[in-house]
């Protein structure tokens, strides 16, 4: 019994990794098939034949597309992103912006834990009432609603016009954002809004559904008080299915990240995407599609994998 968990863990592992090749494939090929040509990009509109042939060749654009991927594929395994466009290495010029990512995610998922479990459950122990069909409502109609048109309206309301908060997330080069906390109030509130909405829901259902087990109807029964009932009958079976839907917004906060990042200019990520597509720098876009794609199949891997374990020490 005691090695389940652990041949689970490991077919899992397997699995991650067979789908992590097969993403590295679909990245650089999807990225490779993009419209324009990355040497004519740089080089701009006024670039002679012979401009654009040299630097396609100084950016190995020439050799054939599966001899380029396994050199591309190769180098991730060592660590190595490739060199941009611009002759510097991927993985210096995303150090900063990936931090700068991360401060956002850490902030967010640190609000979104006790957040929504606080809420998930006090709804679920409150099923049927009039609180609970409102917060219900206000919480689907929350959903409905994307990242990006929550940051475009905070940034036009309490940004621009009120001018309670900064519009846009400037920080000073080297600067970390947690000098600046004021500029990461609207870009977090925004990626919290629908993660939050979506796991309260989520640990309501649960909820409701560990308040009619029969364990928890006996302790009732026996007199234990609410306050342990909660703690010992409900909370562990509510768990697992929180711990997995928290792991799956973090890796869901970096789809949301990119576009909130461009709407507030934020130095992350997703500033560099969209310039990077935009100048065609196709190893800067390659980069950052397997890091976002890895983290998101790390995540879920472990969401199933925690979920499981939880789950079986949890079952009364």
């Amino acid at each position: 019994m005691r090695g389940q968990p652990a041949r689970y863990a490991a077919g899992r592992l397997a699995t991650c990794a067979v789908l992590l090749t097969a993403l590295s494939l679909v990245v650089y090929v999807g990225v490779d098939l993009l419209p324009g040509d990355p040497a004519s990009a740089r080089l701009g509109p006024n670039a002679t034949p012979d401009q654009v042939a040299v630097a396609r060749d100084r950016l190995g654009l020439q050799e054939p597309l599966i001899r380029r991927y396994l050199e591309w594929a190769g180098g991730l395994l060592h660590g190595d992103l490739g060199t941009s466009a611009g002759g510097a290495p991927v993985s210096e010029a995303l150090a900063g912006r990936l931090g700068n990512t991360a401060v956002l995610a850490v902030l967010t998922i640190a609000l979104l834990v006790p957040l929504s479990l606080v809420l998930g459950v006090a709804l679920g122990r409150r099923g049927g009432s009039r609180a609970d069909g409102l917060g219900s409502t206000v919480l689907l109609l929350t959903t409905a609603v994307p990242e990006f048109v929550v940051a475009g309206t905070l940034a036009l309301v309490l940004g621009a016009r009120l001018g309670w908060l900064p519009a846009t997330s400037l920080i000073p080069a080297g600067d970390s954002p947690l000098s600046r906390p004021d500029v990461l109030v609207l870009p977090v509130v925004s990626l919290l809004w629908v993660s939050l909405a979506y796991a309260t829901r989520v640990i309501r259902a649960q909820t409701l559904t560990a308040l009619r087990a029969p364990h928890v109807e006996a302790m009732r029964l026996n007199g234990i008080p609410e306050g342990t009932v909660l703690r010992q009958g409900v909370l562990p079976a509510v768990l697992p299915s929180a711990v997995q839907i928290w792991l799956l917004s973090a890796a869901g906060l970096l789809g949301g990240t990119v576009l909130v990042e461009v709407v507030f200019n934020y130095p992350g990520i997703g500033t560099v995407l969209v310039s990077s597509v935009s100048t065609g720098d196709l190893p800067v876009v390659q980069a950052l599609a397997m890091i976002m794609g890895a983290v998101t199949l790390l995540a879920t891997l472990a969401a199933d994998v925690l979920g499981a374990a939880l789950g079986r020490t949890g079952t009364p």
